[in-house]
């Protein structure tokens, strides 16, 4: 199921709703008509918790399958409903979007979540977010800075939070650190591999800044693997293959895996 974050496409580029995204093997862009594509766990297991999912990609493309499609079906094996999100991409050759368009998406994605909460039969007290790369960075703008409003001729579910209850920020790039951590952001689950050139040093630095606030932080900094290793299917590296296992660990012993 694919749900636009606007029934009439984006405030301000409502007449470039229908034209059509590009996708090819691993990546999908020309995003004009932002959406959430719905992932469900089977019904024995759900537990009411759910994620929604910011794929990589350095604002010029989405990682879609690798960083999308592998995350939900990680996430829904374990019990949690996923929502992987198409953003605007302000970096695509072309693009007419800026920084502010992607961040409209998320803070609306996560509203229009919690407003649909019933339908999907997950708990408003259990939505989290999780971004890779690029998409951390956009997980972490709406986990920092959920009171900001970023939205255009509001409607009701603007009207709601956006604050996520947790985050997982998988190699954020740079841009998903804030100046400092307010004590009310969300708990936080953080990893990258310390040889990654661009998006290992964020994830150390706001492990001193969750520190400062006093806002709860788990960390795994690997000492091999680059960037952009995904769920880690496709890694030779053992802490790699199973790092997906430390998330599931670190959402079941913060009690966001109980059963509704």
């Amino acid at each position: 199921m694919v749900i636009p974050l606007w029934p009439k496409g984006a405030p301000g580029f409502e007449k470039r709703k229908n034209e059509p995204e590009q996708a090819k093997d691993w990546w999908v862009k020309n995003i004009h008509n932002p959406s959430l594509t719905v992932y469900l766990p089977p019904k024995e297991i759900a537990t009411g918790a759910s994620v929604i999912i910011c794929p990589g990609g350095g604002h010029r493309e989405l990682v879609f399958n690798a960083e999308g499609k592998e995350a939900a079906a990680f996430l829904n094996s374990i019990g949690v409903t996923a929502f992987v999100l198409k953003y605007r991409l302000f970096r695509e050759e072309g693009s007419p979007y800026k920084e502010e368009h992607p961040k409209q998406d998320i803070f609306r994605a996560m509203r229009l979540v919690r407003s649909r909460a019933t339908e999907f039969n997950i708990d408003t007290a259990r939505i989290g977010v999780m971004g890779f790369s690029a998409g951390g960075e956009v997980a972490g703008w709406v986990s920092y800075y959920y009171n900001d409003k970023n939205f255009k001729n509001a409607d009701a579910i603007d009207r709601l939070t956006a604050r996520p209850a947790f985050q997982v920020l998988i190699y954020p790039g740079p841009g998903a650190v804030p100046a400092s951590v307010a004590s009310t952001s969300p708990p936080t689950f953080l990893l990258a591999a310390n040889d990654d050139p661009c998006c290992s040093e964020p994830i150390v630095k706001l492990l001193q800044l969750h520190r400062i606030a006093k806002v709860p932080v788990e960390v795994h900094l690997y000492a091999q693997g680059k960037h952009a290793f995904n769920m880690g299917n496709r890694s030779s590296l053992t802490t790699l293959k199973t790092w997906p296992q430390r998330l599931a660990d670190w959402l079941k012993d913060n009690g966001w895996l109980n059963k509704n």
